[in-house]
């Protein structure tokens, strides 16, 4: 008996294949998924999507420009508000989701565009295809018969055809010219997608390598500030690449301001006298005068600065039981628009010597929280403000005393005192009351509170962008663009000169043209018959009118 032996199996060689196969897989995937990503589709989708993510941070308080704000609606909505912040919409524009929209947006823009750009290339440097079989099929048509000689009427009509891209060719007595324009539309598409690409990175550099803060200065001889540390603003914003140690160092101090206001309270200016330092000026301390409106921000040494509100604020003095004063001015938080009633807080330290223990004096701060109106209108006790102009000034306070916090380091809010503090018994409320501008109130231990009156405040917006001079040239070059791809429209049209004499019936000429003479045609030497065909690559719009003129300028000259 014969036994035949299997041959030997290679154990590797199935594992192998499972391999290869995953990678093609794989391969196909990504390839697949690449040629998904790069198409006008997908960009248009993201374009879109990029729209509609950056409306949250347009209707929601963002953190990097008013945190305040975003505890406040944090406070409102107590449902809502926790969801909407884990989904980081209180930080649209540094978000993981928006930036991996703007990524992905310009990666689909980068694969798309490139090998649009390379056929573009190639059809430049193309020669117009040659005329088709039958010209009469074309969507735009007309024929006539000419005296003359065919090649020397082909290239009149040719040197007619000024703008176009064209070409002659003859064969066997036949000639054909062949011309497109518009290639000028493509040219106007890519740039328009370009420059939108362009738009995206000045943008994401800008927000990289710029920086913006607000601060809120005192008019009527305020102390103004400086802008060459981070410490200066109320907020600030920094790019990534912005330490803070590299400000460019801009000093204003606002010397007035004034508002104007309809009889309805709604504001119709706001403007402010401003002195400036910026550059040499900082060694020579020299200022700078300088007319401060909204929509016109002071530029200088590539920072702007933007006048973007304004309010009051109130200037409280307290006397001490030996004698002493101490006087603050504070600025308060406006929380109706249209008649700036205003809330806020102020924190005063007893001077030296009043209280030489330490501990002492820390029971013995004031701390004035409460209500401004620049226009004072009472129900009862209760104040609000008729109009936002200071007309007629009024505060209605609460007065506390204790330990403010002043000396622990602790941030706190500018416009409430530490509820933690009052929580806790460590500051104590003293006394309640409503003042006009000179009136004052006396506690308890002979400390004597007094309201002397409001003076504005103006909230500047200082910003850097080095990347806003290319913004505007991208802008403008998407605007060139797409004027250019809208108006420009592709054309193409043939031209077939064909000698009487040549025409057969069953032969054809080189391009296979079977049309016979036109109706009425004598086959006379010297002349021949001219076909014009004419198709609109793009917008059909007034291709008829312009066709027409076309055949009439060719046709209507005859030599």
């Amino acid at each position: 008996m014969t036994t035949t032996s299997a041959p030997p199996t290679n154990p590797k060689r199935p594992q192998k294949a499972r391999f290869g196969g995953t990678l093609r897989l794989l391969a196909g995937k990504t390839r697949n998924t690449w040629r998904a990503l790069t198409s006008m589709g997908t960009a248009l989708v993201l374009l879109v999507l990029l729209a509609l993510a950056a409306i949250p941070g347009a209707l929601l308080p963002q953190r990097s420009l008013n945190a305040a704000k975003v505890d406040e609606y944090l406070a409102l909505h107590p449902v809502l508000g926790p969801w909407l912040n884990r989904l980081e919409a209180f930080d649209v524009f540094s978000s993981f989701w928006f930036t991996a929209i703007y990524v992905l947006l310009c990666v689909s823009l980068i694969g798309c565009l490139t090998p649009r750009t390379f056929e573009h290339l190639r059809n430049l440097r193309a020669t117009p295809v040659a005329a088709p079989r039958n010209l009469s099929r074309l969507p735009k048509h007309a024929q006539t018969q000419l005296s003359g000689d065919a090649e020397e009427l082909g290239a009149r009509m040719a040197a007619e055809l000024r703008g176009w891209r064209r070409i002659t060719r003859t064969e066997n007595g036949v000639v054909e010219v062949s011309a497109e324009k518009g290639y000028l539309r493509e040219f106007g598409n890519l740039l328009f997608h370009f420059a939108l690409l362009g738009l995206l990175a000045a943008v994401a550099l800008g927000r990289m390598f710029g920086y913006e803060g607000n601060v809120m200065v005192i008019a009527d001889g305020g102390p103004g500030f400086c802008s060459a540390s981070p410490a200066a603003f109320d907020s600030f914003r920094a790019g990534a690449t912005v330490d803070g140690t590299k400000l460019h160092p801009l000093c204003v101090r606002v010397n007035d301001f004034t508002a104007d206001y309809l009889v309805s309270g709604l504001a119709t200016s706001f403007t402010a006298h401003i002195d400036y330092q910026a550059g040499e000026d900082l060694r020579t301390n020299e200022w700078r005068p300088y007319l401060l409106e909204v929509n016109h921000p002071l530029r200088v040494g590539g920072v702007r600065a933007y006048l973007q509100g304004h309010g009051y604020a109130p200037t409280f003095t307290v006397t001490f039981p030996d004698g002493q004063t101490r006087t603050q001015t504070v600025q308060f938080r406006p929380d109706n628009p249209l008649t700036l009633l205003s809330s806020g807080a102020i924190r005063i330290d007893p001077p030296a010597g009043v209280y030489p223990d330490g501990s002492e004096r820390r029971k013995h701060q004031i701390g004035i929280q409460g209500l401004f109106a620049p226009t004072e209108q009472l129900d009862n006790r209760l104040l609000s403000s008729a109009f936002p102009a200071m007309n007629d000034p009024a505060v209605a306070i609460d007065v506390y005393r204790g330990d403010t916090g002043l000396d622990t380091g602790r941030p706190q809010s500018l416009f409430t005192l530490d509820s933690r503090l009052i929580d806790q018994g460590r500051l104590t409320k003293v006394a309640r009351s409503n003042l006009k501008a000179g009136e004052q109130l006396s506690l308890d231990d002979g400390t004597k509170v007094r309201f002397d009156g409001a003076v504005p405040f103006v909230n500047i917006q200082v910003s850097h962008d080095p990347a806003e001079i290319w913004v505007l040239v991208f802008a403008m070059t998407m605007m060139a663009g797409l004027v250019v791809s809208l108006v420009v429209r592709r054309r193409r049209i043939w031209i077939r000169i064909t000698p009487t004499a040549s025409v057969r019936p069953g032969l054809s000429s080189r391009a296979g043209a079977r049309s016979s003479p036109p109706t009425g045609s004598t086959g006379q030497a010297g002349t021949v018959n001219v076909e014009l065909g004419g198709l609109a690559r793009t917008d059909n719009s007034g291709w008829g009118d312009e066709f027409e003129r076309l055949s009439t300028k060719l046709f209507g000259k005859e030599t």
